[in-house]
């Protein structure tokens, strides 16, 4: 070479000297993000300010207020959507996370009609309502001729002049021992086994029976259309006397009796 060193001698300076290769085995090196204690503490309060103004939205400002609510079940004018919005009241009001879903519920399952009701929020804006009416299963007749209604779980929800369609009417037609009795069975008390009677009745009788008339406990009597009577005794074993009464009127009669369900009789 021109300076007289041989050819596989390095350069006498650092320059040009092969490059040193380190090898860490089968791994790749690199170097580890290491955050101080300062910027551990801004990312900190970085996600406590998000966290805060997320909170502040949900809960405090009006962006998510409740804008509407929504009733499903109130489809007729015994009970109408402004009834129960009413009844909620502003218990809806203001930031739909806020509220409170058991006391809207309670208020709205104290409207007489209703029997049970479930409440949600339906996001961004509206509280949702949904309500089961109650079902009359007897209409009572008082004294002043009006009409209770009531249903199978023995709650009186409503009064209007005329009994409903297909619900038959408990009428009080006491005997002169009833009366006597008074102190022993009450009214209440046997309009309470009159409904009992009317709300464990099959379907197909209860369409057919007009009326329940009550002259004792142990004297109770339907009236079905087309003119045939039911001698239904005490309001005692309902159920099996359904059932007797319901195989007893495939035989032709007019006058059925299963107040003794045992021994069931047919005339007329």
């Amino acid at each position: 070479m021109a300076d007289g060193r041989p050819a596989d001698q390095p350069p006498a300076s650092g320059r040009g000297y092969p490059r040193e290769e380190v090898e860490f085995g089968d791994e790749e090196y690199s170097p580890r993000l290491r955050l101080s204690r300062r910027g551990i503490a801004v990312l900190a309060a970085l996600g406590a300010s998000v966290l805060g103004g997320l909170a502040w939205l949900v809960f405090l400002s009006s962006a998510l207020d409740v804008r509407s609510v929504a009733v499903q079940g109130a489809q007729d004018d015994r009970l109408t959507v402004d009834q129960v919005r009413a009844a909620i009241g502003t218990v809806g009001a203001g930031p739909l996370a806020r509220v409170d879903l058991d006391a809207a519920t309670r208020r709205v399952e104290a409207i007489p009609r209703v029997a049970r009701a479930e409440v949600w929020r339906g996001w961004p804006h509206t509280l949702r309502v949904k309500i089961t009416q109650r079902t009359a299963v007897a209409a009572v007749k008082g004294d002043d001729g009006r009409f209770t209604q009531v249903d199978a779980g023995g709650v009186s929800f409503a009064t209007e002049d005329a009994a409903p369609a297909g619900v038959p009417v408990v009428e009080l037609r006491l005997s002169q021992q009833a009366n006597d009795a008074a102190g022993v069975i009450s009214r209440p008390q046997l309009v309470q086994g009159a409904v009992a009677v009317a709300a464990g009745l099959p379907a197909e009788v209860r369409q057919r029976a007009g009326a329940v008339l009550v002259h004792s406990y142990d004297d109770i009597q339907l009236q079905l259309s087309g003119g045939a009577t039911v001698r239904w005794g005490s309001p005692d074993q309902i159920d099996r006397k359904a059932r007797v009464l319901v195989a007893l009127m495939s035989q032709k009669g007019t006058n059925f009796d299963v107040s003794a369900p045992d021994a069931p009789a047919v005339s007329g």
